[in-house]
């Protein structure tokens, strides 16, 4: 992507004025968005960015610039700017770069690029027809494509020299139920790091149709009540409020300034033996996988939570340095207009031994979240609001009857030191999480989980 010898003089510019560490990300992105709205397309984008971020480090003190222009005077200029920022004591020795190769976790089998955009619509075409007509009480309904082909070069002062392909797709299916009086939405959206095999492979009647589905039964549920009660989280999407309210707080950009419950806490018990919680980038083709993070880093298996004990945490060069801890290949950004931070892949609740029927048959009363909406967290406290897109009465042990309106109130900590029984159906949802690096696609999971007790906003008896 780029020459070598520009990029040691890039490098050796941005130390000039005494910065302790430079850094590199060079970036060309490919991108297509395709929309399909009521049977006919709407919008179609293709697009190409490229870029190159560059980063200075002196201590704890860290500079980001970027530029869009290639050549090595752009590059140079871009660089000394952001020396201009830093000044250390001595100029520090840099490295010669050494090329790292590695064998790509993630196999890819065929290239967006390559593929004819009928095949892309026909696709969306098949998730349509399957929603629409699903029953006759929807409305409408939408159908997202995206895929995208980011190449990396990832280079720094310490030597490191290695390059990157990443191959992303998702389908988005949104469903809207009406019956005259309210209307209801239900949405699924699968998503991989993989070609166009991962669209071909897709079980269309199972996504499609569960979108659908949810809005339908939704336009019959009642009014959820309030309270606080046991709650059981079904599997996949379910691990969004665990990612929210705990993942974000064992991230090393919150941990390392102790703006997190999790600050100086390994070793201690945070959760309940029948709790492991888990980061894993290296899982293949999954949503949130990486072959090398934004650093350059490998991406590995980190356990983060084993059998209730706070192990570690998910940190990137810069926090590991305040730490004192070295990166555990977490650090992740949107493009090269961000500098990097730490920041999760797939993250899960690992399996426990109870099946989803003993669960629920253990339940006398509560709620049943099958499938989890948006929310809000605070990720200093923990604290969190998060809506639950389809949700039930359990009683006697039995899923009862549909309630709409339904929201999860808590305290991340405190609500995972309750959950009592984990299940043994492990699944993971896509979704994109935002946070001072940029919107990146990362994978949330959990087996159903029960939590003896969270308080239910629901809006009965209003």
């Amino acid at each position: 992507m780029i020459n070598q010898s520009i990029i040691e003089d890039v490098l050796a510019a941005a130390l000039s004025t005494g910065g302790d560490f430079a850094e590199v990300f060079a970036e060309d992105r490919f991108s297509n968005n395709i929309t399909l709205h009521n049977g006919k397309i709407e919008r179609s984008l293709s697009g190409r960015d490229a870029g190159v971020g560059i980063r200075v480090f002196n201590g704890f003190h860290s500079v980001h610039t970027y530029t869009t222009d290639f050549s090595k005077a752009g590059l140079l200029k871009a660089a000394k700017s952001a020396a201009q920022a830093i000044k250390g004591n001595d100029e520090k020795h840099l490295e010669a770069l050494q090329n790292e190769l590695y064998s790509p976790l993630h196999k890819i089998i065929q290239m967006p690029d390559s593929v004819k955009g009928q095949r892309k619509t026909a696709v969306m075409k098949k998730a349509y027809e399957i929603a629409k007509n699903y029953h006759s009480s929807i409305q409408q309904a939408t159908v997202h494509y995206i895929d995208h082909e980011q190449n990396i070069l990832v280079a720094n002062s310490e030597g490191k020299f290695v390059e990157d392909k990443r191959v992303r797709g998702r389908l988005a299916i949104q469903a809207i139920a009406s019956d005259g009086n309210q209307m209801q939405t239900g949405f699924y959206g699968p998503g991989a790091l993989q070609g166009f095999e991962f669209f071909e492979n897709l079980d269309l009647e199972h996504y499609a149709g569960e979108a659908a589905r949810i809005a339908v039964t939704m336009l019959n549920a009642e009014e959820c009540p309030s309270g606080k009660f046991p709650v059981i989280i079904d599997n996949e999407f379910g691990g969004v409020i665990f990612h929210e309210a705990c993942g974000h707080g064992l991230e090393a950009t919150a941990v390392a300034k102790n703006n997190s419950v999790f600050a100086n806490r390994i070793g201690e018990k945070v959760a309940p033996d029948i709790v492991t919680y888990i980061d894993d980038g290296t899982i293949p083709n999954e949503w949130g996988s990486l072959n090398i993070d934004d650093e350059g880093e490998k991406t590995r298996k980190n356990v983060l939570i084993e059998n209730g004990i706070l192990k570690g945490y998910l940190i990137d060069k810069l926090n590991g340095r305040r730490m004192g801890m070295e990166s555990t290949g977490s650090s992740r950004r949107e493009s090269y207009r961000y500098s990097p931070t730490s920041r999760m892949t797939n993250t899960y609740i690992a399996p426990g031994k109870s099946t989803p029927e003993e669960i629920i048959a253990a339940t006398e009363y509560g709620i049943y979240a099958k499938y989890m909406g948006g929310g809000q967290v605070n990720t200093a406290t923990g604290d969190y609001n998060f809506a639950i897109r389809e949700a039930y009465i359990v009683k006697d042990g039995k899923i009862q009857q549909p309630v709409k309106g339904a929201t999860l109130i808590g305290n991340g900590l405190k609500t995972l030191q309750k959950v009592d029984m984990v299940g043994n159906n492990l699944a993971h949802g896509q979704g994109m999480c935002g946070s001072i690096s940029g919107s990146l696609p990362v994978n949330v999971g959990q087996p159903m989980i029960r939590v003896s007790e969270i308080t239910v906003g629901g809006t009965k008896g209003e």
